[in-house]
């Protein structure tokens, strides 16, 4: 199991790597520059269950704006940096609890030297990142294309690099958003890195083919015994990035708590609105996040209570009426439109 293995990083009031559990992280879309507005969207982040965020640093106003941000959240802030040496040396000045680099493009190994005296000065990590679409034209002609041998040799570069400057206080990140190539990158990496590895399929895209691209990538990669934090990227609100997160972790028995709602497909036998009411459960629960259970949503009350067997409890859907259930067995019969509310209070009163 690789990610027991790797070094133990500290990231704010994180700790990644040395086999502490897989973390999850997503990234502001907000102006940096506009406190009011990252501090909100973080918080929001928090609250669906973020553990590590990130935002962008392009400016030096962006860069001051960390500690203000850092103020008003509980979590660390990782500031992502791209081209301008001079923004990730601010950004840890301002408090960032780490820095997101790419060597090849922040400029000479001067400049590179300067960041990680920095970082060591500071004691602040950073996360060396390289992106298929970034990948050094040497290592395209080496290689014919853009590879995963590719990606690794790049990464594994820029980390001789930076240990050569006498720091070793770091993550990797090898992203592409091609799903099969970013899975035998990170096969190839792992057992070549001693430090935590940074998990996600970038680019991915909208919720949908999102939500699919990072399930099968990050499940790949995740079930072999590879990364130590993941993030899922979306085009859209970063808050629905973590219920995916979480959702694929628990899946893979890397995460317990939280509720997971299963659902049936619904058929000809179905009398109620099973999926705007599979929809309202699935949004209710993240209130129970604290509870590790799994909650059934049946369509009709002929197999409702028997598919449902598996699921601590559960409700199924008749005409007019439903049922809930728990364990399979049928506990009491339901008025439709109270179905919702009366699961919710029996999670509410759940005791574990």
């Amino acid at each position: 199991m690789y990610r027991d293995n790797t070094k133990v990083i500290q990231i704010g009031n994180r700790m990644i790597g040395g086999g502490n559990p897989v973390l999850i992280q997503s990234m502001t879309n907000t102006k940096t520059e506009d406190v009011e507005a990252t501090v909100a969207q973080i918080l929001a982040l928090e609250k669906a269950g973020c553990d590590i965020v990130r935002s962008t640093v392009p400016t030096l106003e962006a860069a001051r704006a960390i500690g203000e941000i850092k103020k008003q959240i509980h979590i660390p802030i990782v500031a992502d940096i791209h081209f301008d040496y001079r923004m990730a040396i601010a950004a840890i000045e301002n408090g960032a609890d780490k820095i997101r680099i790419n060597p090849g493009n922040i400029g000479s190994e001067e400049r590179v030297q300067a960041v990680v005296d920095k970082a060591k000065e500071y004691g602040v990590p950073i996360r060396v990142g390289v992106n298929s679409g970034s990948l050094e034209k040497n290592l395209i002609e080496k290689y014919g294309k853009v590879t995963a041998e590719g990606l690794v040799e790049s990464a594994l570069d820029k980390v001789k690099m930076i240990e050569n400057m006498g720091y070793d206080n770091l993550v990797v990140s090898i992203k592409s958003s091609d799903v099969l190539m970013c899975a035998k990158a990170h096969e190839i990496l792992a057992p070549q890195c001693k430090y935590p590895i940074h998990v996600g399929i970038t680019e991915a895209g909208t919720v949908y083919s999102g939500n699919i691209k990072s399930a099968l990538g990050l499940g790949i990669i995740l079930n072999q015994g590879i990364g130590d934090t993941i993030r899922v990227s979306l085009t859209g609100d970063p808050v629905n990035e973590i219920a995916t997160a979480k959702l694929i972790l628990r899946t893979l028995g890397l995460r317990q708590g939280g509720i997971e709602v299963v659902s049936c497909p619904t058929c000809g036998r179905t009398n109620i609105d099973l999926i705007g009411l599979a929809n309202q459960v699935e949004n209710m629960v993240t209130e129970f996040d604290h509870l590790n259970l799994k909650v059934a949503v049946m369509g009709c009350v002929v197999n409702g209570p028997g598919e449902a067997r598996e699921a601590d409890i559960g409700i199924a859907g008749g005409k007019g009426e439903g049922l809930l259930i728990k364990k399979g067995e049928i506990i009491r019969k339901v008025p439709e439109e109270e179905l919702l509310s009366v699961l919710r209070e029996e999670l509410k009163n759940w005791k574990e």
